[in-house]
């Protein structure tokens, strides 16, 4: 940790520890002097300039993915700290430290199987904190059926060939070239957006294959991916639809993909899926602030 320590200022990387500074909410955090330029500066842990330890902040982050709602956790937050937060902060919290850790996981290389499966679920989100209506949104995600280990997922405005393609070459990309089956529904819309993105033709020998399963014709589910979406509609139910913009709600997701593939186990695997699919060690009991402190580095 000494040798990634630069100052913010010169970026140098001769940087002492100088002082500690104390907080009413975090209590004593260390200062740091730089060598070369003299600045004085705090090492950015991923909660600079919070007011709240980061123990309540990943105990409220992991809370919501539980199934707790963000006004539930102020309830209980006001029982156990005398610095309560209010149920919009703890929102923020939620989107601010999905999108940081999911930079850092959606860059992990990963080990997967040979098939995929791709679907999408439906949801509503208000088109505006003040007025009625709303409006159909889908959230379309991809998992490997060996380690149930879920590569891309993206919430968006319509179910249309470009999200499916955009979120087909988000797969691809991280699994290169180890995927040889796309298992999909009987929608038009995945034949040619798999075709687009992993080379498939219907009448020419390719090296990925399209498997399409047409649920009226008896040919069953997804049933990996369908059990996943349970899962989360189980969990979101409780959203009672999205309030934000589509790019909150994608934030929001992109946590819950986070929670699947690195907090929580799988029942079948009695692993997180990370353990199978990446060479990441995770030590900590508390993964969400673990995650946090490898996102800032």
């Amino acid at each position: 940790m000494k040798n990634k320590l630069k100052c913010p200022k010169c970026k140098s990387n001769k940087a002492i520890k100088w002082c500690k500074r104390k907080t009413e909410n975090r209590g004593l955090i260390q200062r740091y002097k730089c060598k070369d330029c003299l600045n004085t500066f705090i090492q950015d842990d991923g909660f600079y300039r919070m007011r709240n330890n980061p123990q309540k902040v990943t105990c409220a982050v992991d809370l919501f993915y539980r199934g707790v709602s963000t006004r539930k956790v102020q309830e209980h937050f006001k029982a156990f700290y005398p610095h309560n937060s209010s149920h919009k902060s703890i929102y923020k919290w939620i989107v601010k430290y999905s999108k940081m850790i999911s930079k850092f996981t959606d860059n992990l290389k990963l080990k997967v199987g040979s098939e995929i499966q791709a679907d999408e679920m439906q949801y509503s989100r208000r088109k505006n904190h003040f007025r009625k209506g709303v409006d159909t949104n889908w959230f379309i995600d991809a998992i490997d059926t060996e380690t149930r280990f879920m590569v891309a997922s993206e919430f968006v405005k319509h179910r249309e060939q470009i999200n499916l393609k955009r979120v087909l070459r988000t797969a691809r990309k991280k699994t290169e070239n180890q995927i040889k089956i796309v298992t999909t529904d009987g929608l038009p819309a995945y034949t040619r957006a798999v075709k687009s993105q992993f080379g498939y033709h219907r009448f020419q020998r390719k090296e990925v294959v399209n498997n399409v399963l047409n649920i009226s014709a008896g040919d069953g589910f997804n049933i990996m991916i369908e059990r996943l979406h349970n899962n989360i509609r189980q969990r979101t139910k409780t959203f009672r639809g999205f309030h934000g913009s589509v790019e909150s709600a994608n934030s929001i997701m992109k946590g819950w993909e986070i929670y699947y593939n690195f907090i929580t186990k799988h029942q079948s695997l009695n692993k997180c899926p990370y353990e199978l699919a990446t060479d990441l060690k995770l030590n900590s009991e508390n993964k969400w602030l673990e995650l946090i402190g490898l996102s800032v580095i």
